[in-house]
């Protein structure tokens, strides 16, 4: 695909602005969120090093939204081109999984799918880390790799962009008096970085090692009590599930207006005590410990044997935004730590 060269992001975020609507990172206080980008304003646009503390599926999966009117019909809404900047490999390929669930064929959400198609995806290489990003133990890279319709690297003062589609391509090809032409140096401190980041992942993990495959280590821990023991310090915040990108639970409800009803679908946990509850009051898993065992099945095991794809990204928003002190990093090294002293125990019963 085709790269490029741009010393300055501010003319290259116009050009994007010009077309559809954009919008990049803003740090606040430690963490990074996105905004709304104002060409007018003349602010400086931070390249953000690290993904951004909320996730990718606000703009495609809203929080709270009308999806039918009565008497009316309620069409998906008139969606506007839109492009987002800065998004990491961990967020597209959280947008991945929610295109397996949202576009899937007999399912297909016609809300979800208007917004998709009039997403354009700016992606950045991530190269500083934070201490709860995990994305390489799945098998995750700092840099996109794929499903990304731009993608920036900054080396220096300066900022390589790169195709990865042919909206891409064609954007590079409309506006190819911003741009100048890559060298092999740029590209090979480029890659540089990405071997030096690449290496801070692999530091911060460690010690993050298992003796078997994360989903056959979730796959058997049905009966586990670590779930029970980890829980005891959850507090039902939900956080874990409203911060994840790829948490797609929700719950549809109806209200009425002076003279018309509407069904709102809003973002649902399955941390929450009433999630599994059914008619009549029974709840199959009142006890959070039950809960946490079903998330990580539904992350681990359930969506892999369905759709061949993790459902965990490993980008360790979760761990940020956890009020209870429940780490996934380590609910999985307890669970590996059991599954390990059952296997040793049976070798040694059949001796």
């Amino acid at each position: 695909m085709k790269t490029v060269l741009i010393s300055e992001l501010k003319p290259f975020l116009d050009a994007l602005a010009e077309e559809m609507e954009l919008y990049v990172p803003k740090k606040s206080g430690e963490h990074y969120v996105y905004n709304r980008y104002d060409p007018s304003a003349n602010v400086q646009v931070e390249f953000n090093n690290i993904r951004t503390c909320t996730p990718a599926k606000e703009f495609l999966f809203p929080l709270r939204e009308i999806v039918a009117v009565y008497p009316e019909s309620s069409d998906p809404i008139n969606i506007k081109p839109f492009a987002v900047f800065g998004l990491k490999q961990c967020d597209l390929r959280s947008i991945e999984i929610l295109d397996i669930v949202f576009k899937e064929a007999e399912y297909e959400d016609s809300f979800y799918v208007s917004r998709r198609e009039k997403m354009f995806i700016i992606s950045s290489d991530c190269t500083q880390p934070a201490d709860s990003c995990f994305c390489n133990v799945l098998g995750g890279k700092p840099f996109a790799q794929n499903r990304y319709d731009l993608n920036v690297s900054q080396v220096k003062d300066q900022f390589i962009i790169e195709a990865g589609s042919q909206k891409g391509k064609d954007f590079i090809e409309k506006h190819s008096e911003l741009f100048t032409k890559t060298t092999d140096i740029i590209l090979a401190k480029r890659d540089k970085v990405r071997i030096e980041t690449q290496k801070q992942l692999e530091e911060i993990n460690s010690a993050l090692e298992f003796d078997s495959p994360v989903n056959e280590i979730v796959g058997n821990s049905q009966d586990s009590v670590v779930y029970d023991e980890e829980a005891k310090t959850c507090v039902e915040c939900q956080g874990c599930t409203r911060v994840c990108p790829t948490c797609h639970c929700f719950y549809l409800y109806d209200t009425k207006q002076e003279d018309y009803f509407t069904k709102i679908k809003m973002w649902d946990s399955c941390m929450r005590i009433a999630y599994a509850e059914v008619a009549g009051g029974a709840n199959p898993r009142k006890a959070l410990g039950d809960r946490l065992r079903h998330r990580f099945m539904h992350k681990f095991s359930y969506f892999l044997e369905r759709y061949g794809v993790d459902m965990c990204v490993g980008c360790g928003r979760c761990v940020d935004g956890e009020a209870g002190e429940v780490d996934i990093r380590k609910v999985l090294k307890k669970l590996n730590e059991e599954l390990k002293g059952k296997d040793k125990a049976k070798a040694e019963a059949a001796k």
